[in-house]
């Protein structure tokens, strides 16, 4: 009987937490829309105040790069899923996932079959994004820009150049400032994550090791991003302007953005931690790292519980400071019915997805 009290008291904490979650999600919605409403309204009253005496109208200016940081800020705390079809796209909804990622297989799947691996089918992004109401993304290859202008014409929400997919050239990547769309890109450290953020990134995720449910790579790639940080805030804080020079000038990255990061002490930009994450614990250690999200690839759906397994990794993720929350959602799942993981180390130097594009 005591047990049974025990656990009853558990699953009370845990639908408290679902619905203290849900409910301060859905409180901050209303009232941020409401203030949306508000500004869109005075600026409009504006505008025709403007026109009637005559006065220039500004052209409105469209997908300028503080809307793409903007709209990228709104995933922060949340997951996003990679998903193949409909039915996955659902399941990444309702679990709470904060946007969906459209592939044409899994990346555990790309591992097992080798060949060429291409953007997804655009008449099934298209038929995801008419499924479902938060946003959707998909991947090109790295260095591919058809692929990202034909990504961007449909209408999808954020483009990923990504390594899960095959370079079509490894040295030059996109250049992303001549899209209207915000692109994603990986990195395993921080001159790395610089890189991509000058050729006009909005978003950047360790990249882990892809499609091996082993989240061992992705916490390598996020304490190396940390520690150049913590060295760069350092030399800021102590005015040492020439150490900084010289990060920026051995390791191929600009000035400016080197400073900017060591002022902030973080990246300029929202950063996802990815590649590996299988399970709850494995959410809550990334955000605790400092990720500001995460994406969960093969993790769910190649696992034989995705719908609680989703569900559970989007509540550690929100409450990962929380060790009783993520206690209960590490419950939801079975270690039985996870994807059967690939140890990193078994792999041969060309089947590491994370070198691609460096």
């Amino acid at each position: 009987m005591l047990k049974y009290s025990e656990r009853s008291i558990r699953l009370n904490k845990y639908n408290l937490s679902i619905y203290r979650w849900g409910l301060m999600k859905l409180v901050d919605a209303y009232f941020y829309l409401e203030r949306l409403r508000d500004l869109i309204y005075s600026l409009l009253e504006l505008r025709d105040k403007a026109r009637d005496s005559g006065s220039e109208i500004v052209p409105i200016q469209e997908a300028t790069s503080l809307v793409k940081y903007g709209f990228i800020s709104m995933f922060k705390g949340g997951v996003i899923m990679d998903v193949t079809n409909e039915k996955q796209a659902e399941i990444a909804e309702r679990a709470g996932a904060v946007g969906v990622m459209v592939l044409d297989k899994l990346p555990y799947d790309v591992r097992a079959s080798g060949g060429v691996a291409r953007t997804a089918d655009l008449k099934i992004i298209e038929s995801v994004m008419n499924t479902i109401t938060i946003p959707v993304s998909a991947k090109c290859r790295i260095g591919h820009e058809e692929e990202a202008r034909v990504l961007e014409e449909i209408g999808v929400d954020l483009i990923d150049e990504s390594e899960v997919l095959t370079p079509v050239d490894e040295k030059a990547h996109i250049n992303k400032w001549l899209f209207k769309t915000p692109f994603v890109n990986g990195a395993r450290n921080l001159p790395e994550a610089l890189r991509r953020i000058y050729e006009g990134a909005s978003m950047i995720r360790t990249k882990g090791e892809p499609g091996t449910g082993n989240v061992a790579e992705a916490v390598k790639h996020m304490k190396l991003v940390n520690r150049d940080i913590a060295m760069l805030r350092g030399y800021y804080i102590s005015g040492d302007y020439e150490a900084i020079w010289v990060y920026s000038k051995e390791n191929k990255v600009p000035y400016e953005l080197a400073l900017l990061t060591a002022k902030l002490g973080r990246l300029p930009v929202v950063n996802f931690a990815a590649g590996g994450i299988a399970t709850p614990a494995d959410a809550a250690l990334m955000m605790w790292l400092g990720a500001d999200g995460v994406f969960v690839g093969s993790g769910i759906f190649k696992s034989s519980d995705p719908e609680s397994r989703a569900r559970a990794i989007v509540l550690a993720t929100a409450f990962y400071d929380d060790p009783e929350t993520v206690v209960e959602a590490q419950k939801m799942v079975s270690e039985r019915q996870a994807m059967l993981g690939i140890d990193v180390r078994t792999l041969k130097p060309e089947q590491l997805m994370q070198i691609r594009g460096e």
